[in-house]
């Protein structure tokens, strides 16, 4: 059954909770009279997050933002979020969302994105000047054609290759293609009672959490705001989809169980909506923005591997990633994590025993066997790879994946 998970504010800066972010030099973000882009940077073995902070130093309000730049070969943008990104070969075009694009006169608005492969930035230009400051400096490789609506080109680091499935490395992370599909099926376990993940695009209902209603692939809720987010990027996608009329609504609905403006009609529009690719690749893309891609670049930065990566992960989806915040600081209390010179199992349980504290708080949450009866387990098995064969059981129900 799907969980309730509490609003996460959408903003690139406050979503990455990642340390040792360096700024990589790619403008000053206050140059005096200009419209600025710099950007920060936390690297791993194989990319790297990029948050790009866009900033309005002139005395106008502006009213959109564009920032493009290049990479070099061997490096793509992967997930991404408050900004609507496209490629074009090396050159990157990031665009301004609905609703951050007003820029007042010393305000700033944070974008960003994961990236494949070791390449920065660079040749970096926001609405046409650079990122520092300064004159324009046209470039006849920059692309200004309009916003395209279109679905963006998708990567394979969103959509999970599932079929045939690749041999899992012992070593690798939550973000490889085969731990994401085991990473998703677990969760499904527990929210749907099923391993099938991608049949729940069209699942909807009111579970009666004082949520309003729960939808989709890890629950989005009309009451906690990440639905919202989701129907306008669908809707940024897709102009004039079945849910597009229902935005006005939904903004109303935010911190709300009602269902004021969505009946009669939301949840056949909803199902029907789950058919079209462009919704569900959607939905692929806030479950990775909101939930997959911060928790487990937090789980990298602090030493975990594939299954303190997950636990991480299950954690948000089920409490938001404020509540996953609030557990991992209380576990740290407790124990050292491996980055910090701890043993990654003393750490890992601490971990789960602040998570079942945090479920017990709850009753729709009082049945802790999605951690007790499954990740303690595998915990107990050492197996911090998350390696199948993985057998494990939710609410009494048995599961396993074999290879």
């Amino acid at each position: 059954m799907p969980s309730m998970r509490i609003h996460l504010a959408a903003g690139g800066a406050a979503v990455l909770l990642v340390t040792g972010a360096v700024a990589a030099g790619i403008g000053a973000a206050n140059a005096a009279g200009s419209l600025t882009a710099a950007v920060s940077m936390s690297s791993w073995n194989s990319g790297y997050t990029a948050t790009y902070t866009v900033a309005n130093g002139t005395p106008s309000t502006v009213g959109t933002w564009t920032v493009e730049f290049d990479l070099p070969a061997g490096t793509t943008v992967g997930t991404y979020w408050d900004a609507l990104i496209t490629t074009s070969g090396s050159h990157v075009v990031a665009r301004n969302r609905e609703y951050n694009g007003n820029l007042a006169a010393g305000a700033s608005r944070t974008f960003g994105f994961v990236a494949a492969g070791p390449g920065s930035p660079a040749n970096c230009t926001v609405n046409g000047s650079p990122c520092g400051g300064g004159a324009p400096q046209p470039s006849p490789t920059r692309t200004t054609s309009p916003r395209p609506s279109a679905q963006p080109t998708v990567r394979p680091t969103v959509q999970p290759t599932v079929s045939p499935r690749p041999s899992p490395s012992s070593g690798a992370n939550l973000d490889d293609p085969r731990k994401k599909e085991i990473a998703m099926q677990l969760v499904s376990s527990a929210e749907n009672s099923s391993l099938d993940w991608k049949a729940q695009y069209g699942y909807i209902e009111d579970i009666g959490d004082g949520r309003g209603y729960t939808a989709g692939i890890i629950g989005f809720c009309s009451g906690t705001g990440d639905m919202l987010e989701l129907v306008d990027l669908y809707t940024q996608r897709e102009p004039g989809n079945v849910l597009a009329r229902y935005l006005p609504a939904l903004r109303q609905l935010d911190g709300s169980a009602s269902h004021a403006g969505l009946d009669p009609g939301f949840p056949g529009d909803w199902r029907t909506a789950a058919k079209d690719t462009a919704f569900q690749q959607a939905q692929n893309d806030e479950r990775d923005r909101v939930y997959f891609t911060p928790s487990v670049a937090q789980g990298k930065t602090d030493g975990l591997r594939a299954l303190g990566q997950f636990a991480y992960y299950d954690a948000a989806v089920m409490h938001g990633y404020d509540g996953f915040a609030s557990i991992r600081k209380r576990a740290l209390a407790r124990a050292k994590s491996p980055a910090q010179g701890g043993s990654e199992t003393s750490y890992l349980s601490a971990f789960l025993d602040e998570r079942v504290v945090e479920m017990k708080k709850e009753e729709a949450h009082s049945d802790t066997s999605r951690v007790d009866t499954a990740q303690r387990v595998f915990l107990q098995n050492a197996n911090l790879d998350l390696n199948p064969p993985l057998v494990w059981k939710v609410y009494g129900d048995p599961f396993q994946i074999l290879n």
